[in-house]
């Protein structure tokens, strides 16, 4: 069969499936399908290009879709006034003299011979710079949190439209990658795996406990949004009235127009990002990351600066994903650090890559819309099928224990996959050229 037909019959199968949820479950059901697989492609095309293209293992996913979604409170939420006025200057500052402290550090580190003199100089700043940024970040702080905590309890936001947080989360988890980037991607592949994994949990704690950020586990509700709210939508005149020449209720009418919207919007910036993806891969830059990617040594023999190129690979890819989080966030409409699980922003973003096809673009795009689609609606169909295979068996023991098994038919369905892939197209569903 002609690659490009069956390409396309791969990407028919995956529609027909979110066709087929709207006419058997609901459209509101396949919409949201739809939705979250479209920002699901986007962290896929972030990881294919650290992986696919450059072959760097980063685990760390779910730090940089976890600062996208920072973005988007620090960009779009309206600022606390009482909460600047009683410790924002002292948060500023104590960061500030954090920061200087690091910088000072690190400048004695390149000029100083080394010797003993050197490391009494750098353990004196790092001491002092350390006791001093503490004594001023702390009170700022305590005093930031006890401004109404209920409800805010933290310094806000620049009250900015929500739409430019998706840049901004690019660029902070950009920021992030190259700091990381500088100091991990010298290690061997398995150790950057492990770096890049504990920084990503790094990143969640400072969500979870830092409140004056982003509220911690209290949570950031009531993010802006770039669509209208359903029920200013429900209570408009003449929207009702469009709806009930198209035969539906408002409520139904409003759901469906909004998600529609962000399917419009997430599409876009899919397109956009796959558009940019493809033209990299095809130019003298991709190939160099495919030569680095297959030998690194004779790269390095050719001249090729591999650990700079590595950075590059790094940081871009950590970009796209900061972007697809601040546009989760925001279709979300609220910021909540304890749902950032390496599960669901790290292992199945892998095995949307891994199933799709590594290295190829399109294949990422595959993989994710696949494996979301398999993510959401294999538990029911297994509690499902599980209820008409025991429909015979008597109440309790062996039947309750069979049913209530069906909520690891998640897992076992994406270990399934993943082996049935490995085993029958090992390059992934769509290889890389």
């Amino acid at each position: 069969m002609n690659e490009t037909v069956k390409n396309t019959l791969l990407f028919a199968v995956v529609g027909g499936l979110i066709l087929l949820t709207g006419v058997m479950q609901s459209w509101n059901a396949a919409l949201l399908i739809l939705n979250m697989g479209l920002v699901s492609a986007v962290m896929a095309i972030g990881v294919n290009l650290q992986w696919g293209f450059a072959g760097l293992f980063n685990i760390g996913v779910m730090g940089f879709v976890a600062l996208g979604g920072l973005a988007a409170v620090l960009v779009s939420m309206p600022p606390t006034p009482e909460a600047w006025s009683a410790g924002g200057g002292g948060i500023i500052l104590g960061l500030l003299l954090g920061a200087g402290t690091v910088i000072a550090a690190v400048v004695l580190h390149k000029r100083m011979r080394p010797g003993p003199g050197r490391a009494l100089a750098l353990l004196a700043v790092v001491v002092i710079g350390f006791f001093v940024f503490r004594a001023v970040l702390d009170p700022s702080v305590d005093a930031v949190e006890k401004v109404d905590p209920a409800i805010t309890g933290y310094l806000g936001g620049l009250g900015l439209p929500v739409i430019l947080s998706w840049p901004i989360g690019g660029l902070l988890a950009a920021g992030a990658a190259w700091l990381i980037g500088k100091t991990a991607l010298g290690l061997r592949s398995d150790y950057l795996a492990i770096a890049t994994l504990g920084i990503a949990e790094i990143i969640i704690a400072v969500l979870k406990n830092e409140d004056w950020l982003s509220r911690g586990v209290k949570n950031v509700v009531g993010i802006p949004r770039p669509l209208p709210f359903e029920i200013d939508l429900q209570n408009d005149p003449a929207f009702v009235e469009r709806a009930a020449g198209f035969g539906l209720d408002p409520v139904t009418a409003s759901t469906l127009y909004v998600k529609l919207g962000y399917a419009a919007l997430f599409l876009i910036v899919l397109v956009v990002l796959m558009w940019m993806a493809q033209k990299a891969l095809h130019s003298p830059w991709g190939r160099m990351m495919r030569a680095i990617r297959d030998n690194e040594v004779a790269a390095e023999a050719m001249g090729k600066d591999v650990t700079r190129r590595h950075l590059q690979v790094f940081v871009l890819g950590s970009a796209i994903c900061g972007i697809a989080g601040a546009m989760m966030t925001t279709m979300d409409g609220q910021l909540t650090p304890g749902t950032y699980q390496p599960l669901r922003f790290t292992f199945l973003v892998w095995v949307m890559v891994i199933v799709g096809g590594s290295g190829n673009n399109f294949g990422a795009v595959l993989g994710a819309m696949l494996i979301w689609f398999l993510w959401v609606q294999v538990e029911p169909m297994g509690i499902f099928l599980l209820e008409v295979l025991t429909s015979g068996m008597s109440d309790g023991g062996l039947k309750s224990h069979l049913l209530e098994s069906a909520a690891h038919m998640r897992l076992f369905t994406m270990g399934l996959v993943l082996i049935l892939v490995l085993r029958f197209s090992p390059r992934g569903l769509i290889p890389e050229k």
